[in-house]
C-alpha cells in the first residue's frame, strides 16, 4: 500500500488477541514507517490491557500518531485534510476583477439618503433598479402607470409579451397576493390583467396603499436556473451575503450559503459551490452550463454594495436568472435604515482601504500609484523580488533568499487588513499586471499598541526619495489606527535606513539577541 502513488494516507489498526502481541506489532509497523516516510501512517491500537496501552507507548516514542478508536484516528486524519485544503485556498491567487467594473457608490447613497430623508424603510422598485444600476448589476426594462389604462399604453410601447406587477409601498412579496401576471400581450390582455389584479389585491390586502403597476418586458431565457442574492445585516457579524436557489419556493428548498464581504471572485466561486443549486448551473442533460463567473462577478459586485452602503440592512435579488449568457435581476427589494455603528466597524472582515490610494513621485518627476496591496499583487511581488539585488534581499529579509514560495508570498498579499498594512508604489494598471517598485509593511500586535514595520525600494530608484515617502505615509496611518509605538528591526550595515530612521527621529539601541541587529522605535502621538 504504501508503495502505491495512490494512496495518500495508511490507517493501521491493531485489535488484541490471545495469540499475537500488539506490541511486536507496533514495532514491526515502526520499522515500516522508517522505510516509507512518504505517505503519512496513523496507528489504532485499541483495547484498554496493559500490552495494548505498551504498545501505545511504543508508537508514541517513535513519533507515530496513535488513537485508541479508529473513528479517532479517521478524525485526526480529516483534520490533517481540511488543513491541507485551508493552505491550498490560502495560497491561490484570486482572479482580478474586470477593470470595467466601476461601480458609482455616490449614486447608490443619494437615492438611499432620500428615502431615509422621507421615512421609509423599503426603496421603492424604481430606487432598487437605480441601486443595482451603481453596482452595474443587470436589471430588466421596466416603467410604472397608474393605472390599467396606463399600463396598456406602456405594453404597446415595448416589443413582444410584458410581465405585470403590483406597485405598493405595503406590499413586499407580491406573488402572495395575486400581485404578478406573466406573458401578458396586447393592451387589451394587460389592461384586463390590471384590473383583475386590483380585485385580488383588495381583497387578501384591503389596507395595502396601491401606488399602480410595474410594467416590464417578459425575459424569454429558458434555459436560466433562478437564483437568490441578497444582503443580510446580522447583529453580531455585521453585513453578510447570501447565495442560493432563488423562485417561490426559495423559503421551502432552503438552499443557500453565506459569506462575510469583502468576496472577491474566488471567495465568490467558493460560496456558490456550497449549494446544490451549483451543481444544476455547471449544466445537466441538455441544459448548458451557465456562465460562472457572471454569477461570481455578481456576488462580488453585491458584496462591495454592502461595504460601500452601511444604511442598506436587507436586500434580495429573486430571482436573478443566470444562464450561457449571463445574469439578469428579474426582481429585487432593499431595505435601509440609519447606520447603527460607525461604518469601519459594521463589517467582521475589513475590506481594502480605498481611501489609502493616492498619486506618489519620484524626485526625477516619474509617478506612481501607492495604494495597499491587495492579494492580485502577488505575480507582481514575485516580479517585484526577482528584479531585487541580492543584497537589498538580504537587508529586507536577513536573508539570502534565491525565491519567494507560494506560502510566503501568499503571506505577503493576502493580509488582514484590521491587523497588518502593506503599501506598495505601482504602475497604473489592473493589480497583477501593474509592476511593483518599492513595498512598506506595518504589523501590529493584537492589542494595536506597537507595530513592527518592514521597507524595501527596487535597487534603481535608490536616492529618489521613495523611502522617506513610503514611511511618512505609513505612519500617518499608524496614528490614524492609533497605534502608540512603530519599530523595526534594522542590520547595522544598512546604513541607508537607519539614517532615515534618525530624520524621522526614531530611537536606536542594540539587540540584545543579535549583535547586528539595531533596534529602532519611535512613539507616536495621536491624531489631532
Amino acid at each position: 500500500m504504501l508503495a502505491d502513488r495512490n494512496v495518500d494516507a495508511v490507517l493501521v489498526l491493531n485489535c488484541p488477541t490471545a495469540v499475537t502481541s500488539s506490541i511486536d506489532a507496533a514495532d514491526a509497523l515502526i520499522g515500516v514507517a522508517r522505510q516509507a516516510p512518504r505517505v503519512p501512517l496513523l496507528a489504532g491500537w485499541i483495547g484498554e490491557s496493559e500490552e495494548a496501552a505498551s504498545a501505545r507507548q511504543h508508537l508514541v516514542r517513535a513519533g507515530l500518531p496513535v488513537f485508541g478508536t479508529p473513528g479517532e484516528a479517521v478524525e485526526a486524519f480529516m483534520r490533517l485534510v481540511r488543513y491541507r485544503r485551508g493552505q491550498q485556498q490560502l495560497m491561490q491567487v484570486p482572479p482580478s476583477i474586470p477593470a470595467e467594473f466601476s461601480p458609482e457608490p455616490e449614486a447608490a447613497a443619494k437615492v438611499i439618503a432620500e428615502a431615509l430623508t422621507d421615512g421609509r424603510r423599503w426603496l421603492t422598485p424604481f430606487e432598487v433598479r437605480r441601486v443595482l444600476a451603481a453596482y452595474d448589476i443587470p436589471v430588466t426594462q421596466a416603467d410604472v402607470a397608474a393605472d390599467a389604462e396606463a399600463a396598456g399604453a406602456l405594453a404597446e410601447r415595448l416589443v413582444g409579451p410584458v410581465a405585470l406587477k403590483i406597485l405598493s409601498p405595503d406590499i413586499l412579496h407580491k406573488g402572495d397576493v395575486g400581485g404578478v401576471v406573466l406573458n401578458l400581450q396586447g393592451a387589451p390582455a394587460v389592461i384586463a390583467a390590471a384590473r383583475q389584479m386590483l380585485t385580488r389585491v383588495s381583497k387578501k390586502m384591503p389596507a395595502a396603499r396601491v401606488e399602480g403597476f410595474i410594467v416590464e418586458e417578459m425575459i424569454r431565457r429558458p434555459q436560466s436556473q433562478e437564483l437568490i442574492l441578497g444582503i443580510v445585516d446580522d447583529a453580531q457579524f455585521g453585513p453578510v451575503v447570501l447565495f442560493g436557489h432563488g423562485g417561490v419556493a426559495v423559503e421551502v428548498l432552503r438552499d443557500k450559503a453565506l459569506g462575510l464581504p469583502p468576496l472577491n471572485l474566488a471567495l465568490a466561486h467558493g460560496l456558490m459551490a456550497e449549494t446544490r443549486v451549483f451543481r444544476l448551473l455547471q449544466g445537466y442533460r441538455d441544459r448548458p452550463a451557465a456562465n460562472l463567473d457572471a454569477v461570481a462577478l455578481a456576488l462580488v459586485k453585491l458584496s462591495q454594495l454592502a461595504i460601500d452602503q452601511p444604511q442598506v440592512v436587507e436586500l434580495d435579488i429573486n430571482p436573478l436568472i443566470a444562464d450561457a449568457q449571463g445574469v439578469l435581476a428579474l426582481d429585487a427589494r432593499i431595505a435601509v435604515a440609519p447606520a447603527r455603528v460607525p461604518a469601519e466597524r459594521r463589517l467582521a472582515i475589513r475590506p481594502y482601504p480605498r481611501a489609502l490610494e493616492s498619486q506618489a513621485a519620484a524626485r526625477d518627476g516619474r509617478g506612481f500609484l501607492l495604494r495597499p496591496i491587495l492579494p492580485e499583487d502577488e505575480p507582481s511581488l514575485h516580479r517585484f523580488f526577482a528584479s531585487l539585488s541580492a543584497q537589498s534581499v538580504r537587508l529586507r529579509f536577513f536573508s539570502p533568499l534565491k525565491t519567494l514560495s507560494p506560502q510566503m508570498a501568499a503571506r505577503l498579499t493576502q493580509i488582514d487588513y484590521d491587523r497588518e498594512m502593506a503599501l506598495v508604489l505601482a504602475d497604473a494598471g489592473p493589480a497583477g499586471r501593474a509592476q511593483l517598485h518599492a513595498v512598506v509593511r506595518l504589523a501590529a500586535d493584537p492589542d494595536n499598541e506597537r507595530a513592527e514595520f518592514a521597507i524595501v525600494v527596487q535597487d534603481d530608484l535608490a536616492g529618489q526619495g521613495l523611502g522617506s515617502l513610503l514611511m511618512r505615509r505609513i505612519l500617518d496611518y499608524a496614528r490614524q489606527r492609533g497605534i502608540a509605538e512603530v519599530f523595526g528591526r534594522v542590520l547595522r550595515e544598512n546604513t541607508a535606513m537607519l539614517d532615515l530612521a534618525q530624520r524621522l527621529g526614531f530611537a536606536r539601541r542594540m539587540d540584545p539577541d543579535d549583535p547586528d541587529v539595531l533596534l529602532v522605535s519611535l512613539r507616536l502621538a495621536p491624531p489631532a
